[in-house]
């Protein structure tokens, strides 16, 4: 049996001001968030495709730990392997340096570019429209949250063209020292879609549900507890069977919205009113 072709464009980004690593990405190819996406924080970020050397993932992680630039990373990967021109290979560094390389094997249309603070490529496209999409797209969107502009530029460039035999999976990583779940976990965004007709409006779905139970609304867009809104939240919460607004959002995996009881997320509020 021979081995996998990982048909498909990525784009690694990085948002330094957050101290944030991101890789999206999107292939006719199942689980593609198996095998292309890495980023660790204060490392980088690194996308592996095109008859996908895994090994491209946790060696260039080790690689720019040690401090190496995005493009001594993809210099000695590439070097030590023998089938370096059937690879795909994408790399931003700590300091938001890039590098990317596209072997003479790889299938047309193949390419990619990078700029300060990303990398993009992509093998068997429709054409160099959807790589451009992904750059100038990430570039357009300065600004935004990394998570953002990494889920705009995938579907940019989705509707350039994208992969020429289809779609079928996407994923989403990005990565923040202690910025996950609780902040015990260094992985802020984790999502794939394994299997989907439309595998980047699924991604987008997903995210928007991991938003909603884990994101963050700035204090001050709380909304104060006055007397009306407490009552309120009392008599929603006895309809549900509940008596403890924050007993309730932890059975709904809302407790990261939950903190105190002067003000309420407007996020929780929603859900409380919704499921009541």
């Amino acid at each position: 049996m021979g081995r996998p072709i990982v048909a498909t464009y990525s784009l690694c980004a990085c948002d330094l001001e957050a101290g944030q690593w991101g890789v999206v990405t999107e292939s006719k190819f199942l689980a593609v968030g198996s095998i292309v996406p890495w980023a660790e924080p204060g490392a980088g970020a690194i996308a592996t495709q095109s008859f996908a050397n895994w090994r491209y993932g946790p060696d260039g992680l080790a690689l720019l730990r040690q401090g190496l630039s995005a493009s001594e990373v993809v210099e000695r990967l590439t070097a030590a392997d023998d089938d370096r021109e059937q690879r795909q290979l994408g790399v931003v560094d700590a300091q938001g340096g890039s590098a990317a390389f596209t072997g003479s094997g790889c299938h047309g249309w193949a390419g990619g570019r990078n700029g300060h603070g990303y990398a993009a490529q992509g093998n068997i496209l429709v054409s160099a429209e959807t790589v451009d999409a992904l750059a100038e797209t990430f570039e357009a969107t300065a600004g935004k949250p990394l998570t953002e502009r990494l889920l705009e530029s995938v579907a940019a460039a989705q509707a350039a063209g994208g992969d020429r035999r289809g779609q079928q999976s996407a994923a989403l990583l990005v990565v923040e020292r202690d910025g996950g779940y609780a902040g015990l976990s260094d992985v802020l965004v984790d999502l794939r879609v394994d299997d989907h007709p439309r595998p980047i409006d699924e991604l987008q779905r997903l995210y928007d549900m991991h938003w909603a139970l884990f994101g963050s609304t700035p204090r001050d867009e709380w909304l104060p507890v006055d007397e009306i809104l407490r009552a309120e939240i009392g008599e929603r919460l006895a309809r549900l069977g509940q008596t403890d607004l924050a007993v309730w959002a932890a059975v709904e995996n809302l407790e990261e919205r939950i903190d105190g009881s002067d003000a309420i997320d407007p996020v929780v509020l929603d859900a409380l009113r919704s499921a009541s």
